[in-house]
C-alpha cells in the first residue's frame, strides 16, 4: 500500500464492496470510494494505491442516488459504530439480502429454493449491549467515550448515539465526566454498557484500582444514572458488582412465557425485538412436535433451547462456555422447564465419541460464532435429523457450511433469507433452513 494525495477526479459508482464502500472502475481499475453508492456520479480523490485497487475518498456528489438519504447522526463519518447511514433502510436490506445470496453460491455453490422475507425491527435506539473506548485526550484536556473511529485507532468523541438504546445512550457524556473525575482516568481503557429489561449496566475496565474517592463517585454515578456499575481488574471471570445483593439483570421472551437472567458480559443478541422476532421464525421453521428430540448446538444461556423446551419433546443444549452453561440450566429451573437438559463441551472441535453427539435427534438448531459449525456438521448427520435451523452472523461461514450439508451430508437448502440485527452496518446475519 501506498499513500498518495492525487487531484480530484469525477467518476461513475458502478457497484458496493461488501464493506459498503462504492466501486468506481478508472481506466479498468477499481477504486473503492467510502460513502458512495452505486448510480451516483461523483468526485473522488485517492489516497491510497494498492496493486489490484486503490483507495479514495469522496469529495462531492454530483448525481445521488434515489436510495440516499441524509444521515441524522452528527458523528457519522467519523465514528465507526455504523457505514450505511446515508442508504434508505430498504437498500440496506436489498444490499445484505444480495451478499447473502451471493456468497451461497460463490463460497457454498448453493442456492435457496426459497428466499425468505427479511426479519426487521426498530432502526433506531436497538443496541442493547456496546463495548465502548474510553481515552484521556491530552490536547482535549477531557475524557472520550465512544466507538473507535472509521479510519483510525482513536475513540470517536461522541456525545450522543442514535443506535444505542435510548437508555445506554444518554451515558455518554455522563460517563466522560465521571472517568476525567477519577485518579486512575487514564488507566481505564473501556466499558461494556447493557440494558436488561429491569436495570442497566456499566462494565468499567480497571487497570488499576480505584481510591476510596474513586469508589464514592463510581457509587454517586450509579445513584443518579439509575444504573448499576461493575468493574473488571482482569478476564471475565473479575467482574463484580460495586454494589452486591442486586437483583439479576434479565430479559424476556414474551411469546413463550421464559425469562433469562445473564451477567453483563454475557453474549445476548444485541437487538431485543429483533431476538423475539428471530426466536419465533426459528422455531416455526424448526416445526418441533410434542414428541421430538431437538438438539440446539452453541446454545448459549437458552435463548432458542427454552422456548423450543416449550414446543419439543425433549431438547438438549450444548454450549463451549461453562458458565452459560450453569445459568441455562438457572434459567430452566427457575422456570421449571424440565424437558430441557445443557451441557458443556468444545464445539470447535471433532465431537465422534462425545456421547451427547451419538445420541438420535429429529430436529437441530445450530447458532454459532463467526467461525461457523463446520466441527459439528458430521453430528448434525450421524444424529439423523430431518429438519436444521441455521442461525448465522457470519454469512462466508453459513455459506460454507451450508455447501457441506448439501454435498457431504445429504441435505438440501429449503430457504435462506437475512435478519437486520445491526441496521446501519455491514453485518449480515441469516437464517437458513435445511432437510434431508
Amino acid at each position: 500500500m501506498k499513500r498518495i494525495s492525487a487531484a480530484p477526479e469525477e467518476a461513475d459508482i458502478v457497484d458496493l464492496t461488501h464493506e459498503a464502500d462504492g466501486v468506481a472502475r478508472i481506466d479498468g481499475k477499481a477504486v473503492f470510494v467510502a460513502g458512495a453508492l452505486p448510480g451516483e456520479r461523483v468526485v473522488l480523490r485517492r489516497v491510497r494505491r494498492h496493486r489490484n485497487f486503490d483507495e479514495a475518498v469522496l469529495e462531492s456528489v454530483i448525481t445521488a442516488s434515489e436510495d440516499r438519504v441524509e444521515a441524522p447522526c452528527p458523528h457519522y463519518g467519523t465514528c465507526g459504530g455504523c457505514a450505511l447511514q446515508h442508504l434508505a433502510p430498504a437498500a440496506q436490506l436489498a444490499f445484505k439480502q444480495a451478499q447473502l445470496l451471493e456468497n451461497l453460491a460463490r463460497l457454498g455453490g448453493v442456492e435457496p429454493a426459497m428466499v425468505l422475507e427479511p426479519l426487521t425491527g426498530p432502526v433506531w435506539g436497538y443496541r442493547r449491549r456496546a463495548r465502548l473506548g474510553i481515552k484521556h485526550v491530552t490536547r482535549k484536556g477531557r475524557v472520550v467515550v465512544g466507538f473507535r473511529e472509521r479510519a483510525a485507532p482513536y475513540v470517536a468523541d461522541l456525545h450522543e448515539c442514535r443506535i444505542l438504546a435510548p437508555q445506554l445512550g444518554r451515558l455518554i457524556d455522563p460517563l466522560a465526566e465521571l472517568v476525567g473525575s477519577l485518579s486512575i482516568a487514564a488507566r481505564l481503557p473501556q466499558a461494556e454498557v447493557a440494558a436488561a429489561d429491569n436495570a442497566c449496566a456499566v462494565v468499567l475496565r480497571v487497570l488499576d484500582p480505584p481510591t476510596g474517592a474513586d469508589l464514592a463517585r463510581l457509587r454517586e454515578f450509579e445513584r443518579s444514572q439509575g444504573v448499576r456499575i461493575y468493574l473488571q481488574p482482569g478476564g471475565p471471570a473479575t467482574v463484580a458488582p460495586l454494589t452486591p445483593g442486586q437483583e439479576p439483570l434479565r430479559y424476556r421472551l414474551t411469546s413463550f412465557d421464559v425469562d433469562l437472567e445473564f451477567e453483563p458480559t454475557d453474549f445476548i443478541q444485541v437487538n431485543a425485538v429483533l431476538n423475539e422476532a428471530m426466536v419465533g421464525r426459528a422455531v416455526e421453521l424448526l416445526e418441533p412436535q410434542p414428541g421430538d428430540r431437538v438438539l440446539d448446538l452453541f446454545c448459549g444461556l437458552g435463548n432458542f433451547s427454552l422456548p423450543l423446551a416449550r414446543r419439543a419433546g425433549e431438547v438438549l443444549g450444548v454450549e463451549g462456555e461453562a458458565a452459560l452453561v450453569e445459568r441455562a440450566r438457572d434459567n430452566a429451573r427457575r422456570q421449571a422447564i424440565g424437558n430441557v437438559a445443557f451441557l458443556a463441551a468444545d464445539l470447535s472441535a471433532p465431537a465422534d465419541d462425545a456421547p451427547w453427539a451419538t445420541r438420535s435427534c429429529d430436529r437441530v438448531l445450530l447458532d454459532p460464532p463467526r467461525a461457523g459449525a463446520r466441527e459439528v456438521l458430521p453430528v448434525v448427520d450421524r444424529c439423523g435429523a430431518r429438519r436444521v435451523v441455521y442461525i448465522s452472523c457470519h454469512s462466508g461461514s453459513l455459506a460454507r457450511d451450508a455447501g457441506h450439508l448439501v454435498r457431504d451430508h445429504g441435505f438440501r437448502l429449503v430457504a435462506a433469507g437475512v435478519m437486520d440485527m445491526f441496521p446501519h452496518t455491514t453485518h449480515v446475519e441469516a437464517m437458513a433452513v435445511f432437510e434431508r
